[in-house]
C-alpha cells in the first residue's frame, strides 16, 4: 500500500517550516510524535480544524511567522469562511494528549490567541511543492 501522505507543508516568509495536519490521525502524529518541545502548535479555538506546527529549530520565529501560522490554521478549518478567527497557540510541550481520548484531541492550558482571517492566497503564496 502507499505511505500515508505526510502533513501539508508549508514555509513562512521567514523561513520557517510550518506542517499542516490533513485529519486527525495525522494532527495527532504531528503533534505527538514529529514535533519538538519548543515548536509552535496552533489550533483554532473551539472549531474542528488542522493541528499546525512550526518547526523552530531551537530559534525564536518572528511574529509574521506566528501569524501565518495561525491564518493557516484557520484557512485549514470549519471557520475557513469566517473573519477574525481566533487561534490559540503555545509550545507544543504544553500540548496533551488524555488518556484514551480520540484522534486529534488534545488539551493545553498556556497560550496565547491570535485572531486572524483565513486566507487561501497566503495559503496558496507559502506552499512548499
Amino acid at each position: 500500500p502507499p505511505a500515508p501522505l505526510g502533513p501539508m507543508e508549508f514555509c513562512s516568509d521567514d523561513g520557517f517550516t510550518i506542517l499542516v495536519g490533513r485529519n486527525n490521525v495525522q494532527n495527532d502524529r504531528l503533534t505527538l510524535k514529529t514535533a519538538r518541545g519548543g515548536d509552535i502548535w496552533f489550533h483554532t479555538k473551539n472549531t474542528p480544524g488542522s493541528h499546525v506546527v512550526v518547526l523552530t529549530q531551537g530559534e525564536t520565529p518572528p511574529d509574521r511567522t506566528l501569524e501565518q501560522a495561525a491564518i493557516l490554521a484557520a484557512f485549514h478549518s470549519r471557520a475557513a469562511g469566517s473573519v477574525q478567527v481566533p487561534v490559540d497557540y503555545t509550545p507544543v510541550r504544553y500540548v496533551k494528549k488524555p488518556a484514551g481520548a480520540k484522534p486529534g484531541f488534545v488539551i493545553y492550558n498556556t497560550y496565547h490567541t491570535l485572531y486572524v482571517t483565513p486566507a487561501e492566497n497566503l495559503a496558496k503564496k507559502l506552499r512548499v511543492k
